[in-house]
């Protein structure tokens, strides 16, 4: 009787923060005219909370649901961060190589993939922050470089198949008949990667709140930077076995998730993270932002043991807030979650 009156109260506060929680992002992603978004907070290993709201389909009046696909976009930048990690673990990369050992045309010759890795390889000698996402998709030649297994076939094998995220795709391109990479994969795998993307949500162009037109949207290959077909579930999985220490060793994780530092400054960016401080909590995040098509967003708090994770079929989620200068509260979504759940 006792745990059941004291544990009862603590439930229902929480579930009432949850319950405002999603009244508020469903208002937000009125006023901002998203079709469709879902969210899903993790708090310790697995999920405690998610929400979908709004249309994967206008037009066909399709709802969109917590296992609808999106192209994910930039944040498959923490994956092609983790595939040059697991790289460091075995022996085979240096990050503080130049990455023009393995890029011979990149801009900056004395930038090093560490440099890259933390956006900073702009300039002579480069150290200042300045976010490069065409740069961070270099990565992927170094990434390769370093194991024999073609990068998609290994982002499939070691991260997708291994955490059993079935309702993602390595690369939105792999439905293209006449894509060579589709050779890197069975008959079975193609089937179903054609089965996920069916049920992606459709892009959208918001011309005003209420006013929508679809967007144009190119399937990508991946690659460090860019490529990947997800949920908020499966991207759950991905980060509650992050936090577990089942992907990366924690010594190497708790350094992707400090902030870079080349000159005496600290850069708002670890090692394929953005890395920042709210009122004395460390937040580790990531955005992504394809114009007039989708956004997303993974906010970690570690100290609380909380991840959100959000994703829309519009660019509306990021667009307006400058998240590329690496500030995640300007995020009026995120300050929402601050505010209910951090502060």
């Amino acid at each position: 009787m006792l745990v059941a009156t004291t544990s009862a109260p603590q439930a229902s506060a929480q579930e009432l923060l949850f319950s405002l929680f999603g009244r508020y992002v469903d208002t937000l992603r009125l006023q901002v005219g998203i079709p469709g978004m879902t969210a899903l907070i993790v708090s310790g290993r697995a999920p405690v909370w998610e929400g979908a709201y709004g249309f994967a389909d206008v037009e066909k009046n399709i709802r969109v649901r917590p296992d609808t696909p999106f192209p994910i976009g930039s944040l498959t930048q923490p994956v092609g961060a983790l595939m040059l990690g697991t790289c460091v673990e075995a022996g085979g990369l240096d990050i503080d190589q130049p990455i023009s050992r393995w890029v011979s045309e990149f801009p900056s010759r004395s930038a090093t993939v560490r440099h890259v890795l933390a956006h900073a390889s702009d300039g002579e000698p480069p150290g200042m922050f300045r976010y490069a996402p065409e740069r961070f998709a270099e990565l992927t030649a170094v990434a390769q470089a370093c194991n024999p297994v073609p990068y998609r076939q290994r982002v499939y094998a070691s991260v997708i198949e291994r955490l059993a995220m079935t309702d993602t795709v390595p690369g939105h391109d792999l439905v293209v008949p006449d894509n060579k990479a589709r050779d890197l994969f069975s008959d079975d795998q193609l089937a179903r990667f054609s089965a996920i993307v069916a049920r992606v949500a459709v892009p959208y162009r918001v011309e005003r709140p209420g006013r929508v037109v679809r967007g144009d949207y190119v399937p990508r290959a991946l690659n460090a930077e860019h490529g990947l077909v997800s949920t908020v579930r499966d991207l759950a999985r991905y980060e509650a076995a992050l936090d577990e220490g089942l992907l990366l060793l924690p010594e190497n994780r708790a350094l992707a998730w400090t902030p870079a530092n080349f000159s005496g400054v600290a850069l708002p960016t670890g090692l394929g993270w953005f890395v920042q401080d709210y009122n004395g909590e460390p937040l580790i995040w990531q955005f992504s932002e394809v114009p007039g098509a989708y956004s997303g967003i993974i906010l970690k708090a570690p100290a609380r043991r909380l991840t959100l994770i959000m994703l829309a079929n519009s660019d509306q989620l990021t667009s307006n807030a400058g998240l590329s200068r690496g500030d995640v509260s300007t995020s009026p979504f995120v300050r929402i979650f601050l505010r209910l759940f951090v502060s």
